[in-house]
């Protein structure tokens, strides 16, 4: 029988933070392995808290540590007797909502190298194209040799095929792009057994191709249709690259060591789940690049207005940022302590 009820409070209350602690830690990290000594502790901590919450329930006048309590044990009764698996959607949305966008930040110093260098080669294709119109049948694949033509040409072209737009070749389209996109990225992330080198060419390259394509539209008066052409697919696309570019530094990373003293598999052992992560990341976003590229990017004026595929970019530009920035940072919401 409790005589004295904030006395009470203030001598268990350390004891119900740490167990508010401790399951806080589990449900961010389900799948980590716990160790003898924490089980025993969180059993212990659990018992004690289903007491007092006994104790407490006596005090009809207490309903705030009355409710506190109750969640707090109820919490901790689930971790204890749950030994169903989760549901698979269940484990992929955690997964999409947390362990991406904090792998992916964990190593963002990566990513910001990705970037950097991707920004410098597209600096140069610019310039080239600027500075000598020619460059651009020297720089440019063959696989992307619709690019060299007249872009006003291709623009009144594009903007003159109104039918048959939605013929059985989108869809192969869009499965030939996602395929060379994934490619691009893998090897991306393979390049990084090269101690980095190889990314870097790579990426180097792509800014290249880009800041090339971009400047030569942006010359021939055509920067509407670059941005109604580019923004819906390439604000999701160039990320996923450099993403991939990003895993295939952290690869590098581990494998240089940095004068670090553990074993070179101790140090791949450990970042290879980070870089299955952010490549399967990489993946999934080039899906939805390839999907957007194939039935939406390809449509242009008269029939989709250029105002609504660049607000579409800017709003997935948007949403793409807060995710990889934020997600995974929210606590889900719970009784506030008790004040002693």
């Amino acid at each position: 029988m409790i005589i004295d009820l904030p006395r009470f409070v203030a001598a268990e209350q350390p004891f119900w933070t740490e167990l508010d602690a401790l399951l806080t830690r589990i449900e961010r990290d389900p799948h980590r392995a716990q160790t003898l000594a924490e089980l025993q502790r969180f059993h212990y901590l659990y018992e004690r808290a289903a007491a007092d919450l006994a104790q407490v329930r006596t005090f009809s006048a207490e309903p705030e540590t009355r409710r506190y309590l109750e969640h707090l044990v109820a919490r901790a009764y689930g971790e204890l007797h749950e030994a169903r698996p989760k549901a698979v959607h269940l484990r992929l949305w955690a997964w999409l909502g947390g362990t991406l966008p904090v792998t992916f930040r964990r190593h963002v110093r990566a990513f910001w190298l990705s970037l950097a260098v991707t920004l410098a080669g597209a600096a140069l294709g610019g310039w080239a194209v600027a500075f000598d119109p020619e460059a651009k049948a020297a720089l440019v694949p063959g696989q992307f040799g619709h690019l060299l033509g007249d872009p006003a040409r291709r623009v009144a072209r594009e903007e003159a095929q109104t039918e048959n737009l939605l013929a059985g070749h989108k869809t192969t389209f869009s499965a030939q792009l996602m395929q060379n996109n994934i490619r691009v990225s893998f090897i991306a992330l393979a390049l990084g057994m090269t101690w980095g080198v190889g990314t870097l060419i790579i990426l180097f390259y792509n800014g290249v191709i880009l800041g090339l394509v971009a400047a030569d539209y942006v010359l021939a008066g055509q920067t509407k249709f670059l941005l109604g052409w580019l923004l819906p697919h390439g604000v999701i696309e160039i990320p996923a690259i450099l993403v991939g570019a990003q895993a295939g530094f952290v690869l590098a990373n581990a494998i240089i060591g940095w004068g670090r003293r553990v074993p070179l598999a101790d140090r791949l052992r450990a970042v290879a789940p980070d870089l299955v992560t952010l490549i399967a990341g990489t993946a999934l976003l080039l899906v939805w690049a390839g999907l957007v590229e194939a039935f939406f990017s390809q449509y242009h004026e008269p029939l989709l207005p250029y105002a609504v595929k660049i607000a579409f970019g800017l709003i997935e530009l948007l949403g793409l940022i807060w995710y990889l920035t934020s997600a995974g940072q929210s606590k889900t919401a719970r009784p506030a302590p008790p004040a002693c």
